[in-house]
């Protein structure tokens, strides 16, 4: 679910499709700036309620990623 959203948000921002792996790094193997960092963060900010931060130092995966978003939809099912 995760998933799919993200490798929505990201052919959206032109990322080719075949690049779109859990494996991938942001920064490093799709080439993503700042902005386009920001983007997927409203962009999953809209579909599931929960605020990722993906600005910081280290490179993430498309998989740590999600993770991320699972963890703030768990942790914001458990606060309410």
């Amino acid at each position: 679910m995760v998933m799919d959203a993200l490798k929505d948000i990201l052919l959206d921002l032109g990322i080719p499709e075949q690049e779109i792996t859990a494996a991938a790094l942001l920064r490093k193997d799709l080439q993503l700036d700042s902005t386009e960092t920001v983007d997927i963060s409203l962009g999953l900010k809209r579909r599931f309620g929960v605020n990722v931060k993906l600005e910081s130092r280290k490179d993430m995966t498309l998989g740590d990623v999600c993770e991320m978003v699972n963890q703030a939809i768990a942790a914001t099912a458990t606060a309410t």
